[in-house]
């Protein structure tokens, strides 16, 4: 039922006038919000995008008004409310970490100052770490460590746009930016300052020949920054890459720390 008005109403904004269209707008990102309703989830394998929840949340906009919210001395003035009851969700969220309404953390996630999203959604006991982002709709599992100043990037539209997929135990070195619906699949330890999107050359130089992939990092894989040399009319120069140097060991614990993980290849980042 909700799906349904969601997308006659996306289909005529006209709708946006009617109060049951309103209502199930407001309906849908409640559901996100308390994690009912997922803009993208494990499905067979592989990810199911939810498109109509995606519109949702773009509809949620123009019903909301601009409101002037107050926390003790600080002021905020904007559509989207700020998510409360933290302490009933068994979350921990350290000043000055921001979450928005109509996303959601899941039981025992830690917020240090940090910036949460409307549709994102954060797995159980994942680490936000200080100054890292996570952008619209963005999806981070379980026990995943977004180290310090990592930059998840959202996505609204186009609607058909996936976005970005961090699965289980996944380490994101500090710098990181991985945006424009990358997925990084479970286990997988990427190391300072590797910068993922769509047109990325992300290259496993851990074998005698060179395998590459663009908008997917294999499970357990060990990743740091690199450079391929292209030409351009001025001459050749080098351009960034993601470099696949090994596989997370068996014998690397699940929490490691990034320097861990990297030690194994003698490589410090």
């Amino acid at each position: 039922m909700l799906e349904q008005k969601i997308l006659e109403v996306w289909d005529d904004r006209r709708l946006l006038e009617k109060d049951d269209y309103r209502t199930a707008i407001a309906e849908t990102i409640a559901l996100l919000n308390d994690g009912r309703l997922r803009v993208a989830q494990p499905h067979k394998g592989g990810w199911k995008l939810n498109e109509w929840v995606k519109k949702a949340v773009i509809l949620y906009f123009p019903i909301c008004q601009m409101e002037t919210v107050e926390v003790g001395p600080f002021e905020f003035h904007d559509k989207i409310p700020l998510k409360r009851h933290y302490k009933q969700m068994g979350v921990r969220v350290v000043p000055h970490a921001i979450a928005r309404y109509g996303s959601f953390l899941d039981e025992g996630a830690i917020l240090m100052p940090s910036y949460i999203n409307i549709g994102a959604w954060v797995g159980k006991h994942s680490m936000i770490d200080t100054w890292a982002t996570v952008g619209s709709c963005a999806q981070i599992g379980d026990h995943v460590h977004l180290s310090g100043g990592v930059g998840i990037g959202g996505v609204l539209e186009p609607v058909q746009a996936s976005p970005v997929i961090i699965e289980d135990h996944c380490f994101i070195g500090s710098r990181c930016i991985v945006v424009e619906g990358v997925h990084v699949e479970r286990e997988a330890v990427l190391g300072a300052n590797v910068v993922l999107t769509q047109s990325t050359r992300i290259i496993d130089v851990s074998g005698s020949k060179p395998v590459e992939f663009k908008g997917r990092i294999p499970a357990r894989s060990v990743v740091i920054p690199g450079t391929v040399n292209k030409q351009f009319p001025a001459g050749e120069f080098q351009v960034a890459c993601a470099l696949i140097i090994g596989q997370r060991k068996p014998t690397t614990d699940l929490k490691t720390s990034l320097n861990d993980a990297l030690r194994e290849y003698d490589l410090s980042v």
